[in-house]
């Protein structure tokens, strides 16, 4: 950044500007505005001079507001920024800290809250289908003492037995002819 005279024109002129925006007074000139040992490095003091008065100083706490206040357009005007553009005694104008839309304990809220709603979903379809698969297997169950016809005990076949009518053995059956009641 080569800073020569026309760097320090726009300087006093930005520097000018400024206190005419700040004290609403038309009569501070860039000849108002006082540039005093500039360096190499691009470092100086400057002083402003009152236009009706050209030997008095403009009072320091009036610079820095004026400053203060169109700061922005000054650094605008040298494409610099807060930190590439400092004015000792005078604080920085940095933006303020971006603050999201939605506030972040909201945010954690609303996951938690999906996790829990997640979960009890969960456990209420692995419900479902725990009692689908027991009343299914208790079904299959039904149905295979229902279609054993025949069964091999001791590797004979031996009927099956009809659990829910019952079955009568015949050895066992006793005439009622042959006994005499009682």
């Amino acid at each position: 950044y080569a800073w020569d005279a026309n760097e320090e024109y726009l300087f006093k002129a930005m520097v000018a500007f400024a206190m005419r925006r700040y004290s609403s007074k038309s009569t501070t000139q860039i000849s108002n505005v006082l540039l005093c040992n500039v360096t190499d490095r691009v470092s100086f003091w400057f002083v402003v001079t009152d236009s009706s008065k050209n030997v008095t100083t403009v009072p320091g706490s009036e610079v820095e507001a004026a400053i203060r206040m169109n700061r922005n357009r000054i650094n605008n005007a040298f494409l610099l920024s807060d930190k590439t553009l400092q004015f000792l005694k005078i604080t920085s104008t940095l933006s303020p800290p971006v603050e999201p839309s939605t506030p972040v304990w909201l945010i954690v809220f609303g996951v938690v809250l999906c996790l829990i709603v997640a979960g009890i979903v969960f456990l209420i379809f692995s419900g479902i289908q725990k009692h689908r698969k027991k009343n299914k297997e208790s079904a299959e169950r039904e149905n295979l003492e229902e279609k054993v016809e025949v069964t091999l005990e001791n590797g004979i076949p031996c009927e099956a037995l009809d659990l829910k009518a019952g079955h009568i053995n015949g050895v066992f059956a006793a005439d009622d002819d042959q006994f005499t009641s009682l």
